[in-house]
């Protein structure tokens, strides 16, 4: 388990799972061809949607096990290390892949707005639970790509390849909004637990000594990746984690704008700002007003 298979190239992953390489930047993968193995960490230098249909061990990335069953979508990023435990067991691998390099899509539309497919950066918990029908729909992605690449290359070869890449990640996208719905009681609660954990932020002393709370810090609060956890706030309140928290910040701002005793400096430090200035823009730019402007305004209505 302490070793790390690394596969840099669609090459090296093609040889592995006893499969043919038609292209050196792109592949589709039948992993029943693989022999049987053992766990072990593996590093991904390139992108691998994985369609998982067996149970081969408890598959992790990162400090979480997948909650996958049979039918059940993986993604990896490049640059990524999975592992799987399962220590002593061996298992026939079963299921299918398609691999990409980030070279092939350089220049391409889908390199443009890759990391809009957040999917990628998910951790754990969050793989992608398909239907059967939803199933049928990916495994049919999987044959074109397949086709074009038994198929003679030609002008059309990478953009056809290209883009039947870019509708299963764009399925994808329509199967996790499916899920947000569907398995609404693993989601639920996570913004209540969110507004307790800010309301627990701003009551400690921990924005003058941590700073702001971030995104990435308050999805590691709620055991769940940044990219995960900011598609969930964003289904659920149409804003964006990062909308979300300046809109409470701006709340603790102007209950602490109210008292006479605090300065406009005093407030930014009490509120994990570095430098007054920032909190006077972003204050200016969700409330209209500058924070003193407010404070007028307050007083004036109170009169």
């Amino acid at each position: 388990m302490d070793s790390l298979r690394r596969f840099e190239a669609v090459s090296d992953y093609n040889a592995f799972n006893n499969t043919e390489t038609l292209h050196p930047l792109v592949g589709v993968i039948d992993l029943s061809k693989a022999e049987p193995r053992q766990a072990s960490n593996m590093f991904f230098g390139f992108y691998t949607v994985f369609l998982k249909e067996v149970n081969c061990g408890d598959l992790r990335y990162g400090r979480h096990t997948y909650d996958y069953q049979e039918g059940t979508l993986v993604f990896i990023g490049p640059g990524q290390i999975v592992s799987v435990d399962n220590p002593g067991v061996t298992y026939q691998p079963k299921g299918y892949a398609v691999v990409f390099h980030p070279d092939l899509i350089h220049g391409t539309a889908l390199g443009r707005h890759i990391h809009d497919y957040s999917f990628f950066g998910y951790q754990s918990n969050e793989a992608l639970h398909l239907s059967e029908r939803e199933r049928k729909i990916v495994l049919d992605c999987f044959a074109k790509i397949g086709y074009e690449l038994e198929h003679a290359v030609d002008k059309h070869s990478k953009r056809l390849i290209v883009s039947n890449i870019e509708l299963l990640l764009n399925y994808c996208v329509r199967f996790y909004d499916r899920q947000f719905i569907t398995r609404d009681t693993v989601h639920q609660g996570i913004l209540e637990k969110f507004e307790a954990l800010l309301n627990e932020y701003f009551l400690s002393d921990k924005p003058q000594t941590i700073g702001l709370p971030s995104v990435a810090y308050c999805a590691g609060e709620l055991h769940l990746s940044a990219n995960y956890f900011g598609d969930v706030v964003k289904k659920e309140t149409g804003q964006t984690a990062q909308e979300y928290i300046q809109a409470r910040l701006i709340e603790e701002a102007k209950e602490k704008i109210f008292d006479p005793g605090k300065s406009v400096s005093q407030i930014a430090f009490e509120l994990g700002f570095k430098y007054p200035q920032h909190f006077i823009r972003l204050f200016k730019q969700r409330v209209g007003q500058s924070p003193n402007e407010y404070r007028r305004t307050a007083d004036a209505d109170a009169s």
